[in-house]
């Protein structure tokens, strides 16, 4: 169950030629495949393309339609590997997953991939996730491209850019026979606009038919002695083959009078925030027409020497917009105009221009840009070229001193914030013990209010990277956390086979929230829902007891925080040897809202009766001392003021966005602290006999109220005669 359902939107990829196609970058993407014959699909969610898996999934009948084949891939080497279907076979097929993560998983079938090379066109659609959006560590795709020479494409993020880079990135890999990559940012992927569609092309050849008539080509199979001479086909066939592709077919752009003194080379991702600067500065138009010549390149590796050179002829200064580091495109282009003998000033990172790392937003790009041209073009600037730079702090310092710094955190009712109440309080107990984190919803807990885990080597590799502290007779025993996604992505045999294998004394708890929820809420093997055309219901525990572990328990309900803590304490303290492993399954509370809240909404139109569950704090009975918020931390517990002038703190409270879960009250119960939440169950369209107790309830308690009221009545009378 994804988080969006694309099932309205994908009835458009039907358009054909000539109509007019609208839509997200994720929908143009996939409406582009299918126009250029893209015989198979497959890849691993991960934002930003966490939307395009989810569109090919909703898009299955259109897929069979022109017989092309998708799915969804365990991992994002196993995307990479399934390319290998164009190996051999003149198919076109894509993959796709989210930018250098999945490239790293990916980089052994993509390394070998690039050696032999491909005979259909291969595509890996990477969404870049780079800058202060991302959520990975701050790496570039481009540096795996040029490592294995995959030619990187980046096209100008509008939507007929994109579309047309799919194709271009098809030609491209069939005419040098080499995979390509297609980068596509946050912004690309999200951003919405038109094209004009074209029909949809059934693959030339189908998976299907392939299998029929099977081939191979020897030369391409990484193994000696073909693998020596891969590199030397690299360099004396495929590398010139696509730099003349990219030249004859123009896949780069060039805008403005090339004659200018100045210019500006971009990657082709760069380009809005490049226009809207001159835009700022009066030097472009609504319409993309600028004074300053523009060299925009679609294609960032290979770069064509004859093309900068060109651009760079009758130039005084040039500069290079590039985002992250290291600066490829930069050396690249610094070491082609100097062989070339040319002596044109070159501009980039550094020189009080453009960072050496960091996201291009809008400020740094019109500060990078103006400053730039008030050196080597102030005549293009007459008003600008007399005004003072922007003082640094303008740019720097604005979010900083205006905006409160929001780490991540546990959405409201998530049953992954009862585990790691359940941790503190053995740790409490047990004292302070070494833990390692995973990549996923659950690596929030190294934030307050639990500050919990130390490291995140990767996906699925939270219980491997306690490896080293596998000390035999130590006194205390490692704990390793890992979410379900991961643990089918990797950590089956990575962490739990690995644990098993070498003996591990640690403890492993397996998050199990039923789906990959970090990367939007797909299904996997031990979702609990049946899947039209996915396999699920495989039970996490019997894959671990299956590969060899001994001491498992499943714990079906994370929000008994009691029995999270107690199994907690009996894994930490047992004299039992290996790996103690504790699947701790409870459903995502997002998923579980988008699948109840419609069916909810609907009982109520039909006048059914619905109960639902609230939680609140007795603010006379809360003493103030805000340890439940300490060990909960949900965005819906918070804390009030009371106009009680004898109570000076804050009272806790819960707002109007708690989801009923009971998370607070558990932990309070648990912990032994004051018993001050409450629960309250309210009936929307109550039946006839919940009409008449609720009436007798506040007779009665009308009645008691009534008695007290009098009494204190007459106990004042009393005391004031």
């Amino acid at each position: 169950m994804a988080e969006r359902s694309f099932k309205t939107e994908v009835q458009h990829l039907r358009k054909g030629e000539g109509e007019e196609f609208a839509g997200e970058g994720i929908l143009a993407i996939t409406k582009a495949l299918l126009e250029n014959g893209v015989g198979y699909v497959g890849g691993y969610q991960g934002s930003p393309i966490s939307h395009l898996m989810d569109v090919l999934s909703d898009a299955q009948d259109v897929l069979e339609e022109l017989g092309v084949h998708f799915e969804s891939s365990a991992s994002e080497a196993t995307a990479a590997a399934m390319l290998a279907a164009s190996v051999h076979y003149p198919i076109r097929g894509a993959v796709t997953f989210k930018s250098t993560v999945g490239t790293n998983v990916a980089s052994d079938a993509l390394a070998n991939l690039a050696s032999g090379g491909v005979t259909g066109g291969a595509l890996v659609i990477v969404g870049e996730d780079y800058g202060e959006g991302s959520s990975i560590m701050q790496e570039r795709s481009h540096a795996f491209a040029m490592k294995s020479q995959i030619w990187l494409l980046d096209p100008r993020p509008n939507l007929p850019s994109i579309v047309k880079s799919v194709g271009d990135g098809f030609r491209l890999s069939e005419q040098s026979n080499t995979p390509v990559m297609l980068q596509v940012r946050i912004r690309s992927c999200h951003l919405r606009g038109s094209f004009t569609a074209a029909d949809n092309v059934a693959p030339a050849m189908t998976v299907g038919d392939a299998l029929e008539a099977p081939s191979r080509d020897v030369n391409r199979i990484v193994l000696p002695p073909a693998s020596f001479l891969h590199e030397q086909e690299k360099i004396e066939k495929r590398i010139p083959a696509a730099k003349k592709f990219i030249a004859d077919e123009k896949l780069n752009e060039l805008f403005g009078d090339a004659t200018g003194k100045v210019g500006i080379i971009l990657q082709g991702g760069m380009y809005n925030g490049v226009i809207r600067a001159l835009q700022r500065l009066g030097l472009a138009g609504m319409s993309g027409q600028t004074d300053i010549p523009l060299y925009v390149l679609n294609v960032v590796y290979p770069l064509v020497e004859d093309e900068v050179l060109a651009f760079a002829e009758g130039k005084d200064a040039v500069l290079i917009v590039e985002e992250g580091y290291p600066d490829f495109l930069e050396q690249n282009i610094r070491a082609i105009l100097h062989k070339a003998g040319k002596t044109v000033q070159v501009d980039g990172k550094g020189d009080a221009r453009f960072p050496a790392a960091g996201e291009l937003t809008g400020a740094i790009m019109y500060d990078a840009i103006s400053g730039f041209l008030r050196d080597h073009g102030r005549d293009l600037l007459p008003a600008i070229g007399r005004a003072p730079n922007r003082p640094p702090a303008l740019r720097d310092d604005r979010l900083d001193r205006n905006v409160p710094a929001r780490p991540p955190g546990f959405c409201v009712g998530c049953p992954e914030r009862p585990i790691f109440a359940a941790t503190k309080l053995v740790q409490d107990d047990l004292g302070e013990h070494q833990i390692a984190s995973d990549i996923g919803c659950h690596l929030f807990s190294i934030n307050a209010p639990f500050n919990i885990g130390g490291t995140t080597m990767g996906y699925g590799l939270g219980p491997a990277s306690n490896s080293a502290f596998n000390v035999k007779g130590a006194s205390k025993r490692s704990i390793a956390f890992i979410g379900d996604g991961g643990f089918w992505h990797n950590g089956l045999t990575s962490s739990i086979g690995n644990a098993v294998y070498n003996d591990n004394d640690g403890v492993i708890v397996i998050v199990d929230n039923f789906y990959t929820s970090a990367t939007g809420g797909q299904d996997l093997l031990s979702s609990r829902a049946n899947s039209n055309n996915r396999n699920t219901q495989n039970p996490i525990s019997k894959a671990v007891e299956g590969i060899g572990a001994k001491w498992v328990r499943q714990i079906d309900r994370t929000y008994d925080v009691g029995l999270m803590r107690d199994t907690l304490h009996e894994a930490l303290t047992t004299r039992e040897t290996g790996p103690k492993v504790i699947i701790a399954s409870s459903e995502c509370m997002l998923n579980r809202q988008r699948r109840e809240k419609p069916a909810k909404r609907k009982a109520l139109d039909e006048g059914k009766r619905m109960l639902r569950t609230r939680f609140g704090v007795d603010e006379d009975v809360c003493t103030g001392d805000h340890s439940c918020i300490r060990l909960s931390g949900c965005p819906s517990l918070s804390v009030k003021d009371l106009d009680d002038p004898l109570r000076d703190d804050p009272v806790a409270a819960i707002d109007a966005n708690c989801v009923g879960c009971g998370n607070c009250g558990e932990v309070a119960d648990a912990a032994v602290l004051c018993p001050s939440f409450y629960q309250a169950d309210l009936v929307q369209n109550p039946s006839r006999f919940d009409i008449f107790f609720s009436r007798m309830r506040q007779a009665v308690i009308g009645f008691l109220q009534s008695r007290r009221q009098a009494r204190r009545l007459s106990f004042s009378s009393e005391a004031s005669s």
